[in-house]
């Protein structure tokens, strides 16, 4: 199968997953509703993902993070903030109800494992060039701490209804991680 053949039959299966999710809880969806909806057979979804797991991970890596992934590496963080909360807003209904699953498999580990994926590739591209100040203080650390703080930060703005836009929520989480502790307490 071509890579355009496959492509098209991931995002058939998302979106076939999406609207089951709008309808009922992530957790008692079955690979056989998937299937049917998106007119295809069983065997299908498993060439293509292993789970429902896996699938949602597909859609928070290719409609959420890969369009923004590029302005980060560019130095446009802001601009990739506001794309990526953006893409959330639009799909506001669905992400309400993905972030109700919990578990081993959550939302929430699922999306900051898609997140510390692209800012260890950006940070161990920078970090490649240079020698660290702190040995501590790894690309992976790094990565790390920057992909629980954002999911923290999309998690209660989804939980809290999205009542800001996504403009404003990315000045928001700018403003937190650009400043220090003490910066903070001076401005309250």
């Amino acid at each position: 199968m071509t890579g355009q053949g496959k492509s098209a039959i991931d995002t058939l299966l998302a979106e076939s997953f999406k609207e089951l999710a709008l309808k009922q809880p992530i957790e008692k969806i079955t690979i056989k509703e998937i299937t049917d909806k998106a007119g295809v057979i069983r065997p299908t979804f498993y060439n293509h993902f292993q789970d429902k797991y896996e699938l949602l991970e597909w859609i928070i890596d290719t409609q959420l993070i890969a369009p923004a992934e590029p302005l980060i590496q560019n130095g446009m963080v802001n601009e990739a903030l506001i794309l990526l909360f953006s893409n959330i807003e639009r799909e506001k209904e669905f992400y309400q109800k993905a972030i109700h699953l919990e578990g081993q498999n959550s939302f929430e580990s699922i999306a900051q494992s898609c997140i510390m994926k692209v800012f260890l590739r950006v940070f161990e591209r920078s970090a490649a060039t240079k020698k660290p100040k702190y040995v501590w203080l790894t690309p992976e650390r790094i990565a790390a701490y920057y992909a629980q703080s954002m999911c923290y930060i999309v998690m209660n703005w989804i939980r809290s209804g999205m009542t800001i836009s996504a403009r404003e929520l990315a000045e928001i989480y700018d403003y937190i991680i650009k400043r220090s502790m003490e910066d903070i307490l001076a401005e309250l």
